[in-house]
């Protein structure tokens, strides 16, 4: 696993750690009247690898951007729509369950990988690498 797979796997558990407090903020507040439900942008996601994900020839074939600045910080949105999902508010319990599922599975995905490679590197340094 090359170092950009590994920055990108945990940038995403912290994507989805975040996404998961967004979410459970929503169905703790969907009796709350007047709150608006939050959600986490996935692109803050993507765009803070993008320049370690992609190789290029020429500085001119695609913009690079400086991923450091954006470290671990992702952007909470306000979803402005005045529809009333809950009665008092626009949160759909059923979206927000559905989401918090699919959060559920990326998370684990991600650690799994992580996992499975420090166990691999684990193993390495017990065995030794040469026969």
């Amino acid at each position: 696993m090359t170092e950009p797979v590994q920055k990108s796997l945990i940038r995403m558990m912290d994507f989805c750690t975040q996404k998961q407090k967004v979410l459970s903020r929503n169905i703790a507040n969907i009796g709350t009247e007047n709150y608006q439900r939050e959600d986490v942008k996935f692109s803050d996601m993507l765009s803070g690898n993008a320049s370690s994900l992609l190789k290029t020839t020429n500085p001119k074939h695609f913009p690079m951007h400086d991923s450091s600045e954006a470290e671990n910080k992702f952007e909470i949105t306000r979803d402005e729509s005045k529809d009333l999902a809950s009665g008092v508010n626009n949160v759909d319990i059923d979206t927000e369950m559905a989401e918090m599922a699919e959060n559920t599975l990326k998370y684990k995905f991600a650690s799994k990988k992580i996992g499975d490679y420090f166990k691999l590197m684990q193993e390495v340094i017990k065995n030794g690498s040469g026969h």
